[in-house]
């Protein structure tokens, strides 16, 4: 089968690779109708989270079920599914306790309860060694372990692009929302107007925000959150922005702010020198001007990936008492309602879609996604 696979950084690319087998009894097959490129996707791409061997990459896709396992009696062949990123047993302790992405069973070689640089979490599709070296969806087929767990069926009368980001980027944007803790007339800071940013934003809204703040360096990302979210919006570019954003609030600050951009933000060469001196990789900058924007007593969710070890500025943190959350969304304990609201026509996603590519051309999509041509704000390829 074709599919893309990353061998270096800024290496992706489309070749033949061994179809997927049934591997163990809780498995499906599933033929990849849809996948999508993700900001998170460009922290291998970019070389911020190493991978040392060729690998499919691709954590968010949907298809139709080819084969299934023996174990597997909720699913049959046919059946239209979208696949959470993060792959759950559904019977360990944190499956039980609705902590998928710390399944103790999916990541066997690197899992382990220090959640440091050699110890990590449960098993991601597409997502490098570190988190069980899956293949990922970006492929013409894909193994699904676990597959009476994760996957859920779609209706017939949704088309993939209003199904697709159920698996990755809703849930993700609605976590952040939820770990905020709204209760209804909140000021919200967004930091990024990328596909997770713009998902944020619209969950704030149906969580009874009474304002939100989309702050972006790029204005096409800006005019894409004043037109699909209508939320007021900061160039980042432009001002100092947690003034800024202080100043719709009587020097207060925000309610609540969202880091959905994590350690990838734009930083200049000030910050790529102190990274080689201390050993860090990217930029705390964002969750930085979070903790500075939000209001004494606020919350802040960085949501965006901080894949390495970052220093932390724990004074402020500690002299406004901020609650801070961050990790990964809890895709399966929210999948099954946002289902219903996208149904419902209350969370849509498909409106952020602007290049649609055919998976021949993977490593062109990487490209014009990771270096912002051409408007890009989220690529879906067709196998």
């Amino acid at each position: 089968m074709k599919a893309a696979v990353f061998h270096n950084p800024k290496d992706i690319r489309v070749e033949m690779v061994p179809d997927p087998k049934i591997e163990h009894v809780r498995d499906a097959i599933i033929r990849v109708t849809a996948a999508s490129i993700c900001g998170s996707d460009l922290h291998i791409y970019n070389g911020y989270i190493p991978q040392q061997k060729p690998l499919v990459l691709g954590h968010e896709f949907m298809g139709v079920v080819e084969e299934v396992g023996p174990r597997v009696k909720n699913l049959k062949k046919g059946d239209r599914v979208v696949v959470p990123f993060c792959i759950a047993c559904g019977q360990c302790w944190f499956c039980k306790a609705g902590l998928e992405p710390h399944c103790e069973q999916t990541n066997p070689k690197h899992y382990g309860p220090e959640g440091d640089e050699s110890e990590k979490g449960g098993g991601l599709f597409g997502y490098t060694d570190l988190y069980g070296a899956y293949s990922g969806g970006q492929a013409e087929y894909v193994r699904v372990p676990y597959a009476d767990y994760g996957p859920r069926k779609v209706p017939d009368d949704m088309s993939d692009e209003r199904a697709l980001f159920l698996g990755d980027i809703i849930p993700t944007g609605w976590t952040a929302v939820d770990w905020c803790g709204l209760k209804g007339g909140e000021t919200v800071a967004v930091f990024g107007c990328g596909p997770v940013g713009l998902m944020a934003q619209k969950a704030a809204w149906l969580h009874g925000a009474k304002q939100i703040i989309a702050v972006d360096i790029l204005q096409y990302r800006l005019s894409l959150a004043e037109r699909i979210t209508g939320s007021i919006t900061v160039d980042a570019s432009r001002t100092d922005v947690v003034r800024g954003i202080r100043a719709f609030t009587d020097g207060r600050g925000v309610d609540a702010c969202i880091d959905a951009v994590g350690l990838e933000a734009k930083h200049d060469w000030t910050e790529s020198l102190r990274n080689v001196v201390t050993r860090e990789a990217g930029t705390t900058k964002i969750l930085r001007a979070s903790l500075g924007a939000v209001r004494r007593g606020g919350s802040v969710c960085a949501i965006g990936v901080y894949g390495t070890e970052t220093s932390f500025p724990m004074g402020q943190f500690f002299d406004k008492g901020i609650t801070l959350r961050a990790g990964q969304s809890l895709v399966h304990r929210h999948i099954d309602s946002l289902l219903w609201l996208v149904q419902a026509g209350k969370m849509t996603a498909d409106d952020i879609v602007t290049h649609r590519m055919p998976l021949d051309e993977a490593a062109e999509a990487y490209r014009i996604f990771n270096s912002k041509e051409d408007g890009c704000v989220k690529v879906v390829l067709k196998p």
